[in-house]
This record gives C-alpha cells, sequence and structure tokens, in this order.
C-alpha cells in the first residue's frame, strides 16, 4: 500500500468519526426531547434514518438495495443482517422505512454522546449477564407492542476473523420471535466489511449491495424449533454470501 493511500484512508476514516459524532451536537436538544418518552420513539427514528443517510453520503458510499419481497406493514418483523462492520448500522436504519429498535451490546453505551442516546433507545443487552438477557424479552416484549419491529444481530459481535464468511449464530432473536409469533427477515450485507471493516487502514467509498429476503414465518413454532429456525435463517445468509464470494473469485 502506498503512503499516498495511507493517507487517503486516514483522513477518510477521521472524516467518518468526525461526522459520527459532530453531526450529533447541533440537534443534542431535539434529541433529548424525543427521546425522553418511548411514544416519540417514531420521531426519533425519522431522525436517526436521516442522519445514518447523512454519514453513508459524506463518506462516498452508495445504497444497491434488492427485495425479494416488499413487506407489508401488517406485524412487526424481527430483523436479522449479517454483521461485519460499524456502518451495518447505518445501512439498516438507511434501507427501512418502518420504525424499528436496535437490540445491542452494552460497550456501545461507553461512546462519548453517541452512547448516551444508544442507551435510551435501544434494548441493551450485557452478554455476560444472565438476567441482562433474560430482560430483553421484557423490554421487546414492551415495543412490539407498541407496533415496532425488532432488529438484532444473531452473530452477536463483529468476528476478529474477517475470513469468517458467517459466524454463527445467537439463539435469542429466534427464541424472541417464536414467543412473539412475528416473522424472520434476513437481510445479507455483501460489502460492509469490503469497504469498511474495522482494519483501521482498510476500506474505501463505494456501492454497498443489500439484500431483504424472503420472510420466514413463524406461525405454530414453538420454543423447541428455534434451533431448525436459526439453522434456515444462517443458511439463508451464508449461501446467498458464499455465492457471492464465489462469483467474485472467477470475475478476478
Amino acid at each position: 500500500m502506498t503512503i499516498f493511500r495511507y493517507f487517503f484512508i486516514l483522513v477518510w476514516r477521521i472524516w467518518f468519526y468526525t461526522w459520527f459524532l459532530l453531526s450529533i451536537i447541533p440537534v443534542f436538544p431535539v434529541l433529548i426531547i424525543v427521546t425522553s418518552s418511548e411514544k416519540m420513539y417514531p420521531i426519533f427514528f425519522k431522525i436517526a434514518r436521516a442522519w445514518a443517510k447523512t454519514i453513508l453520503f459524506v463518506m462516498g458510499f452508495k445504497i444497491d438495495l434488492a427485495e425479494e419481497q416488499v413487506l407489508k406493514k401488517e406485524k412487526s418483523f424481527m430483523f436479522c443482517p449479517n454483521h461485519t462492520s460499524m456502518i451495518d448500522v447505518f445501512v439498516m436504519l438507511a434501507i427501512t422505512k418502518n420504525p424499528f429498535v436496535f437490540v445491542g451490546k452494552k460497550e456501545l453505551t461507553n461512546i462519548p454522546i453517541f452512547g448516551f442516546f444508544y442507551k435510551r433507545t435501544c434494548i441493551i443487552v450485557d452478554r455476560s449477564d444472565s438476567k441482562s438477557r433474560s430482560a430483553v424479552f421484557d423490554k421487546a416484549r414492551l415495543r412490539l407492542d407498541d407496533g415496532l419491529d425488532i432488529c438484532i444481530f444473531p452473530e452477536g459481535l463483529v468476528p476478529d476473523d474477517e475470513s469468517v464468511i458467517l459466524a454463527d449464530f445467537k439463539n435469542g432473536a429466534f427464541r424472541l420471535a417464536i414467543e412473539y409469533q412475528i416473522p424472520i427477515v434476513p437481510i445479507t450485507m455483501y460489502d460492509c466489511k469490503k469497504l469498511f471493516s474495522y482494519t483501521f487502514f482498510s476500506g474505501s467509498p463505494g456501492k454497498l449491495r443489500v439484500k431483504v429476503h424472503s420472510v420466514i414465518s413463524t406461525e405454530g413454532l414453538i420454543l423447541k424449533d428455534s434451533n431448525s429456525l436459526k439453522k434456515q435463517t444462517f443458511e439463508v445468509i451464508y449461501n446467498e454470501l458464499e455465492t457471492d464470494e464465489k462469483q467474485r473469485e472467477i470475475s478476478t
């Protein structure tokens, strides 16, 4: 890698973190108000969605969205995207019009400014605490009762090994979907790892391809079916990523 490219990526990454944090400050008073009550969450979601689209735009990313079917808002959904990058969150906000709530890890509450609002709007889970994991179900039920969707990255954490196509899924999203009889929506993000991985000196602006797959019904399923539901969802995303990787190898 040339010195020029190192310099470009350094400036580009700093540009991201500057926008990520400082763009929140001008609307801080408004965010305080709209996060003060769960009833105002749809307003917050619209602001968050505009923020995410702005971040993606200024970073030079363009979303290329493919949908196997148009999701009709007749009931709540459980969105299950693969997780490879920090920008996965921004992509999810940008592609989804109906308000949803993230179930996210506790560690993100430590990020200055962002963590404050993250804690006020998301369902936080401490994976090292069994009580915290159990509490997620109660908090999710309240949000589902409000007509919101839920988004869980079923891998839990971004794999340290970037050669991993898709890490094993955790059980939480599938148990929750079965308990409340809401359909699973698998989502494949093809390019986030390549264009903005956690390896600092890597990535570039470009097209972010996303595919929203057909829903997987949970109607009539019981909790003992959660493993098969998890496997079915995993295979949808894994097969899509594996096929895409093979096509890239052939084209190069």
